[in-house]
């Protein structure tokens, strides 16, 4: 039987009969399955029997033929006449004589006569068995004598015999005798050739025990320094830095040996301790060292500054790690230093240090040069970074003598750092967080340090980086216990980090009191069947409305609680009205029991509003209010994450009001004690979302409300978070310093315009640091494991596009209803018609109703469109009714229009995020999508033919899921199946008329059918290939003559723009450009049109390359100074890059006359800040993205214009600049952006400002991630 359903074939073999007699096999002959020539074992002629024996095996068992060599042939029972049972004898009998026949081919002629007269498999199998096994029972001996007599040579790369001894030692393992990996890497060690002698020492000597992987890094790194210095031999001939200045050192110095010269030198002193008895590590003699070697050294490797543990007291000398010279020059005290090999931190000046502990046993550390220098401490080293970030170095190593302050490479890893090399840069990540960079300098990788921040500083703030770890959920949920903070990572409602179960917050342990427990009590399964209330006292101090008290309803079966300030008690009856009134029409329920204590404000009034609405009133017992333990718990809990917001905060009491509403807030939407779900999701049907969830009392930038705004100035407000609106999307906010006139301090605002600063408290005193820093301190040595999201393990099959892809419209399409109902596919089109009108009679979009008089009516319009598969085929046939609005007139049958369309930028971020966190990423189609909506007005349509909905044609209602666990997407696909008529088209393939293509590591979006389809449409005859989109001879201007085919060109300018937005930033100057001449083209605007289609043509498969490294959001800003000498416009351009690939650019004509190369580079520098703040906003909202977000780091070619952003201060040359791109220096200050320096060559906006040569294009193009697709 087969089906086909989406384009896959499924084939089901008839099951062979089954034998009933015990001789005859019980499992049916399998179909053999197809196998391609080029899989089959080459010809045995009697060599290496062994390998072609494992290999015909592994062939016959692809083939479902293994098992006939060790099977004997079914006898048949002479009585026997079933007729299933012969035909299973004569199946088996035909799969033999099968696997014979590939056996035999598999021979070579000479053999092929010799067993030709086997009869079955296994007979034919174990005749060369026997003949040509015993030929290889002495491979063990000869492969042991093998491994014995196998030498390395200096004359070949270590590397390559490495792979050869491994190659020997994996037929140790094939002939069954087995090595230890402890063996292998010591045998590896021992064979080093001579030259590697020193190296050979340094290993042995290693306490830790290595993996043949990571020997054989180290052997590689080692390798590729060696020939580094090799070919600088000529130039570097003696060390110049790294070396330790003092007795033991391995140069002269004249001021301690007196003229004497160096004890390396020819006439050098002599040492007078005892004579060493050991072997000398340079020269390999015995009785001196090699810091007393009077040979030149030999083999200096380059690689920086090797740091690692070894055993003490090794040679009567006391070493904590190694160090390895290098061959630069001393460097600034304050820089610092990337070392890949080390395994230390070391610095040179303990002035850097925030905490310092001295060492005064004698450790040192061995030089390369084979010096020796002393530790004199370790502690602790905070670097601010230039991104802002904090990167806290612990058991750095004091070292006075070292010339370079050196960060461990490996240690970094250790702690879940990473490091990307990427040319000359190097990026700085953890968790997918940007820390920071450097830059290749002198061989070595400088970190990009602003200053070192030591302990006496004082600061509000715990540091102006956080990462997303149990401390900073913690508070941003009120300081709720850690056991619901488990809870919530188990329900996949937060993002999963580590949490210490030994740590306490200081500030939880100073607000929250313990007592006993109440006794649990039977809980009720029905909202509202029972309600708990309690009035709370905190009379001592006034809120600052007044309040004295607060009021607390609790639904007993799902834990939901409303809370009510109050400013007396007499209050609460009013209160107890507004909740009973809007619980029972949001549940459409009716509250059955309030239970409450017996204080005064639950009598009289209380008692009569219950009986009036047949609500029993349960009261406690005298002196008893274990009754109402529910709300005296939650009443509590309030009081205590209350206290911890106001201790955390250093907020004044009098705003325990704010903090109580938000600790009620969030309690809602954490689970209780044995609950699987939250007090939110069982009151409200759905899953709470916590991404915008803040700390409280932390500092915010809120932006100036529009009509407050002022032109010159800052666009926002230092404001204090202080909690949630209650009916309305955004955040409260009171008022810490405001220079707007209408907005003063102190007050209260709303507004959900803001950026958060999580890690800073304004009220906070400078002289005590917060409890959050102290939580932080405990645990500066727990590292943050980074959780890798659960991916579908299915194998996606590649579809291939055909030639009608849904980006062009399909011609022959009906145009009127009469067209497509007497169509050829007029069957097809009428069942479209039947869906599209019970679609709308399932929304009830319209009623049959009587014309008014003095109206109008609409007529609408059948809109016919067949969609297509990405293979092209056709998937179905849509009919869309709609409207005939431009016949309506504003002001009286509509007053509003938009158009809810994502911007392409926000899909390919989405894309970028989704490869970056190895997402999955599914699509879904909303059915008859405007027809969700309901108008405000009233609006009469003729009925239509073949008996709409107000909505525009030719719209895409497709959306994507993107998601790192496949029962969260399904959840979500359920919930809008729920709401929407939708269709679920699973895995996203195709967004936009943009291809998804997702390998093990890459998301690459491509849209090379587009191309296809441009070039048969707009370049018939084949013009040829391009290497570059921009043909800098050719120079534009104005058409003054007649134009030339002005429709065509407007065509095709439009399918380019389609094309640059999407997909293909190569191309964005060049369309740009000739976009401006399209109201009048001439010839030579066509000459330009015919290079952007060659260049397309050479780069057809092209594509946008997103990986999973590096997790920094970066941009490029460029610009070329009076590019059009006409109206002396400069041009700028920008481009942002997300996981190794462009996510926004832009190229444009900038408005204004720039005077100088600097005011145009500072012009471009604001327009891509611009870009760079609506970034950054947007990764705010993105929940999988760590917050605080960092400053996104904007690379400018041009230092004049980067000192202008940077510094404030006058410059008559630069006083007319306009103060609108001033706006840069505001995004600076604020912690939005910073820029760096990037040269030229290296800048990859260049392209989108102007043409370039082959080389650059090609360059500019890998680094915004664009390359060919079979890479």
């Amino acid at each position: 039987m087969t089906t086909e359903s989406d384009n896959v074939v499924v084939t089901e073999l008839a099951p062979v009969a089954t034998p009933t007699v015990a001789q005859v096999p019980a499992m049916p002959t399998a179909v053999p399955i197809s196998v391609s020539p080029g899989e089959k074992p080459e010809k045995f002629s009697g060599l290496n029997f062994k390998r072609w024996q494992q290999k015909m095996l592994f062939y016959l068992t692809t083939l479902n033929l293994a098992r006939f060599l060790t099977e004997d042939a079914p006898k048949l029972k002479e009585d026997e006449h079933d007729i299933q049972v012969i035909s299973a004898i004569d199946a088996w009998k035909h799969s033999d004589f099968l696997c014979r026949n590939y056996v035999m081919n598999g021979l070579a002629d000479s053999l092929y006569n010799v067993y030709s007269d086997k009869k079955t498999a296994k007979e034919l199998w174990e005749s060369l068995d026997r003949k040509y096994k015993t030929e290889d029972a002495g491979a063990k001996k000869f492969v042991v004598g093998r491994f014995l007599d196998y030498k390395m040579v200096d004359s070949k790369t270590v590397v390559s015999q490495v792979q050869e001894l491994q190659v020997i030692l994996h037929e140790i393992h094939a002939e069954g005798m087995m090595l230890s990996e402890t063996f292998q890497v010591a045998a590896i060690i021992e064979k080093l050739p001579p030259a590697w002698k020193d190296f050979k020492n340094y290993l042995k000597h290693k306490r830790k025990e290595m993996s043949i992987e990571d020997l054989i890094i180290r052997l590689r790194i080692e390798e590729d320094n060696r020939r580094s210095e090799k070919k600088g031999a000529h130039t570097l001939n003696e060390a110049k830095a790294n070396f330790v200045e003092h007795g033991q050192s391995s140069k002269a110095k004249t001021n301690n040996n007196k003229g004497k010269g160096s004890k390396l030198g020819p006439k050098g002193g002599i040492s007078k301790k005892p004579k060493f008895q050991g072997k000398c590590f340079n020269c390999g003699k015995q009785g001196h060292k090699s810091v007393d070697c009077r040979l030149p050294k030999k083999n200096k490797p380059k690689e920086a500054n090797v740091i690692d543990d070894i055993t003490k007291n090794v040679y009567d000398i006391d070493l904590t790690a190694v160090v390895s010279e290098v061959n630069l020059v001393g460097s600034n005290p304050k820089e610092w230093w990337i070392d890949t090999g080390a395994t230390r931190h070391v610095c040179s000046d303990k002035k850097m240090f925030s905490t310092f502990e001295p060492i005064e046993n004698g450790e040192k550390v061995f030089m390369g040069n084979s010096a020796t220098s002393e530790i004199k401490g370790q502690g602790k080293v905070i670097l601010k970074m230039t991104s802002g970030k904090e990167l806290t170095l612990t058991n750095v190593l004091y070292v006075p003598e070292i010339r370079k302050n050196l960060v461990s490479g490996s240690l970094l890893n250790n702690h879940g750092f990473r490091l990307v090399f990427d040319s000359n840069k190097v990026v700085l990540s953890k968790s997918g967080m940007y820390v920071g960079k450097g830059y290749m300098s002198d061989g070595m990788w400088k970190l990009n340090v602003m200053t070192i921040i030591k302990s006496n500083m004082n600061k509000a703030s715990t540091s102006t980086y956080m990462l997303e770890s149990s401390n900073l959920w913690h508070g941003r949920l009120g300081h709720v216990n850690y056991d619901t903070l488990r809870r919530l990572i188990n329900l996949n409602h937060i993002p999963t980090f580590q949490i210490n179960s030994n740590h306490k917050c200081e500030t939880c342990v100073e607000a929250k009191l313990t007592r006993s427990s109440f006794q649990s009590v039977e809980r009720n399964t029905e909202p509202l069947d029972l309600i708990h209330s309690d009035i709370c006292d905190l009379k001592f101090v006034q809120t600052r409305g007044g309040n004295k008290y607060f009021i607390t309803f609790v639904d007993d079966s799902t834990k939901y609680c409303y809370v009510y300030l109050l400013k007396s008690k007499d209050e609460a009856i009013e209160k107890f009205v507004l909740y009973k009134t809007e619980v029972e029409n949001q549940l459409n329920k009716k509250i059955k029991v309030l239970r409450s204590d017996r204080g005064g404000e639950y009598e009289s009034p209380f008692v009569d509003i219950c009986a009036q609405h047949g609500i029993i009133h349960e009261t406690t017992a005298p002196y008893s209010p274990q009754s109402n333990g529910v709300a005296e718990r939650k009443n509590r809990t309030l009081k205590e994450m209350m206290n911890a917001m106001l201790i955390s905060s250093s907020l004044p009491q009098n705003m325990w009001g704010e903090a109580i509403l938000t600790a009620n807030y969030l309690l809602n939407k954490v689970p209780k004690k044995k609950a699987e779900k939250t007090p939110y999701e069982l009151w409200k049907g759905r899953k709470p979302s916590y991404t915008y969830l803040r700390m409280w009392g932390c500092l915010a930038k809120v932006a100036v409300p529009p009509p407050k705004k002022v032109k010159i100035g800052p666009k926002t407000i230092d404001c204090i978070f202080i909690g949630y609106a209650h009916n309305s999307n955004a955040y409260r906010f009171l008022v810490y310093e405001s220079n707007i006139p209408d907005i003063h301090k102190n007050t209260i605002m709303e507004s959900r315009n803001a950026s958060f600063f999580e890690d800073v408290f304004p009220c906070k005193s400078k002289e005590e640091p917060s409890s959050s820093k102290r939580m932080l301190e405990s645990q500066d040595q727990n590292e943050e494991v980074e959780v890798e999201p659960r991916r579908s393990k299915r194998v996606r099959t590649e579809k291939s596009f055909g030639p009608d892809f849904l980006t062009f419209m399909l011609e022959g399409e009906p145009q009127t209803f009469k067209e497509a109902v007497n169509s050829t596919e007029g069957l097809m089109w009428k069942e479209a018609i039947k869906s599209e009108i019970d679609s709308i009679l399932q929304n009830h979009t319209w009623e049959l109703v009587d014309l008014p008089p003095g109206c109008k009516p609409l007529s609408s319009k059948w809109i016919f469109k067949r969609k297509m598969k990405v293979d092209g085929s056709i998937d179905k046939y849509k009919a869309r009714l709609v409207i005939k609005g431009y016949r309506q007139t504003e002001g009286l049958d509509y007053f509003d229009t938009y158009s809810p369309v994502t911007r392409i930028n926000s899909i390919r971020m989405v894309l970028a995020i989704a490869a970056l966190r190895n997402l999955e990423i599914h699509q879904m189609d909303v059915k008859t999508a405007f027809l969700n909506g309901d108008l405000d007005e009233e609006i009469y349509m003729e009925q239509p033919e073949g008996f709409s909905a107000p909505g525009q044609e030719k719209k895409v209602y497709d959306m994507l899921i993107v998601g790192s666990d496949d029962k969260m997407i399904t959840s979500t696909k359920n919930m809008l199946n729920s709401r929407f008529d939708m269709k679920d088209m699973g895995l996203a393939d195709v967004i936009l008329g943009i291809k998804i293509k997702r390998t093990s590591n890459e998301l690459i979006l491509s849209q090379s059918h587009y191309v296809d389809k441009i070039l048969g449409k707009f370049d018939k005859d084949n013009s040829g290939v391009a290497r570059t989109p921009v043909d800098v001879t050719l120079h534009l201007s104005k058409n003054k003559g007649e134009s030339v085919s002005q429709v065509e060109y407007s065509r095709i300018i439009g399918s380019l723009m389609y094309l640059m937005s999407c997909t293909r930033p190569d191309i964005a100057y060049a369309v740009g450009k000739l976009s401006r001449y399209t109201s009048n083209p001439g010839a030579k605007h066509w000459q330009g049109i015919i290079r952007v289609l060659k260049y397309l043509r050479f780069t057809r498969d092209y594509g946008l390359h997103y990986t999973r490294y590096p997790a920094v959001l970066e941009g490029y800003s460029d610009a070329n100074w009076i590019s059009n000498v006409k109206d002396s416009k400069s041009h700028s351009g920008y481009v942002f890059t997300l996981g190794g690939a462009a996510v926004s650019w832009k190229s444009s004509k900038q408005t204004v006359i720039a005077r100088s190369t600097m005011e145009s580079e500072f012009i471009a520098l604001d327009k891509c800040g611009e870009e760079a703040e609506w970034l950054r906003h947007f990764l705010e909202d993105i929940p999988r993205w760590s917050k605080p977000v960092p400053p996104i780091c904007i690379h400018c070619d041009s230092q004049s214009a980067i000192g202008r952003a940077q510094s404030n201060m006058y410059n008559g040359k630069s006083r007319h600049i306009r103060r609108r791109h001033n706006t840069i220096r505001q995004l600076l200050s604020t912690g939005v952006i910073s820029v760096d320096y990037v040269k030229s060559k290296d800048n990859i906006a260049d392209p989108l400002t102007k043409g370039l040569n082959r080389e650059l294009v090609e360059k500019s193009s890998r680094g915004m991630g664009l390359k060919p697709i079979k890479e």
